[in-house]
């Protein structure tokens, strides 16, 4: 070996020295803090009275909840949270992108870590050159990720070669956990698997994921597992019709948000009778003069049938700043101790 890889070597070291902690919500009680925020104003009475439909779902007895997850909130602190959310019984399915499934919870059960970084002042070409990934302000081992898609390739390797919807291979993914091969237990995928909250992602191959999947297909090019987004659709309307009465809480947009939202349409063309989404929480800094997505308003998905308008909240804020705030608050009124759960993931055994 020469003097140089090792340099970079410990230079790398010295990069990933800090990790990101990830919140416990149980920890520290919000209460006084939100019902403080319901008598202000701006975007603190927006979490205030968000906080209160969350609640208000919690408490309804006919209400399942439906967790949408968009953006890198997992790898920011908040991957305890989201499975916290499942430990405690307050989401009944999570409809998520393939890199907080994959590159973030999968990752860290695998015993890796995200470490903080620096949004500015790093020059990025010598970050390449360590093989260390950034998004924002914090850093991703690269080598790590590429073992996480080699896993990812042995569970492909491992099932019958047939189509799969993208909750029945994330299942797989939580049962090789739970069969001993987790370093870190109680990830969100382990726990959903354990306690079956199905989880879907309607995009899974765009991630970390997508690469190992690519290479499953490649080395046997007549013999292979594939993912079937049409059926991810099917079964989340399918969940919908069985559920009845709905709320979403969603974190950031994009195709997470919309796909749940699409199921009351979806619900409509199968001929099928489905409310329109009772309650629903966004929590975005997406501009909503764009036309996207990730911005388009809870009251603006009123008009194509998919959410109700009188228990909504947008919160335009940063999610890992306002989200343990929420669920914190949510945790300590207690209305989960009362709720029954779904076992959605048992419509499909």
């Amino acid at each position: 070996m020469t003097a140089a890889p090792k340099a970079k070597t410990n230079a790398k070291a010295e990069l990933l020295s800090k990790t990101v902690e990830h919140i416990d919500f149980t920890s520290f009680d919000a209460r006084p803090i939100i019902d403080g925020m319901t008598n202000m104003s701006f975007t603190s009475r927006d979490l205030a009275r968000a906080t209160s439909i969350y609640n208000t779902m919690l408490a309804d007895k006919d209400c399942s909840i439906i967790l949408t997850v968009a953006g890198s909130t997992s790898a920011g602190g908040c991957m305890k949270l989201y499975a916290d959310l499942i430990r405690y019984n307050m989401v009944d399915a999570i409809v998520a992108t393939g890199a907080t499934i994959v590159d973030m919870d999968f990752f860290e059960a695998l015993g890796f870590k995200h470490y903080q970084g620096n949004a500015s002042g790093q020059d990025d070409k010598y970050l390449r050159e360590l093989y260390i990934d950034r998004i924002y302000d914090t850093y991703i081992d690269e080598e790590e990720l590429q073992a996480c898609d080699g896993t990812i390739l042995d569970i492909a390797n491992s099932l019958e070669p047939r189509a799969y919807s993208s909750r029945e291979f994330i299942r797989e993914m939580g049962k090789w956990l739970a069969n001993g091969n987790a370093k870190k237990k109680d990830s969100l995928v382990q726990l959903a698997y354990e306690n079956d909250v199905p989880i879907f992602c309607p995009a899974f191959v765009d991630s970390s994921a997508g690469f190992g999947l690519v290479k499953h297909q490649v080395d046997n090019p007549k013999k292979h597992m594939v993912l079937d987004a049409i059926a991810d659709f099917r079964e989340l309307t399918d969940i919908k019709i069985k559920a009845g009465k709905t709320g979403l809480l969603m974190i950031g947009g994009g195709v997470p948000k919309n796909f749940t939202q699409d199921t009351v349409v979806c619900a409509e063309i199968l001929g099928q009778e489905a409310e329109m989404h009772a309650y629903a929480i966004q929590l975005t800094i997406a501009d909503v003069r764009d036309g996207a997505c990730s911005s388009s308003t809870l009251k603006e998905a009123c008009s194509w049938g998919k959410v109700d308008t009188a228990l909504e909240q947008m919160v335009f804020a940063e999610a890992g700043s306002v989200l343990p705030l929420m669920c914190s608050d949510a945790y300590h009124r207690g209305h989960w101790k009362n709720r029954a759960k779904r076992g959605f993931a048992k419509m499909f055994a």
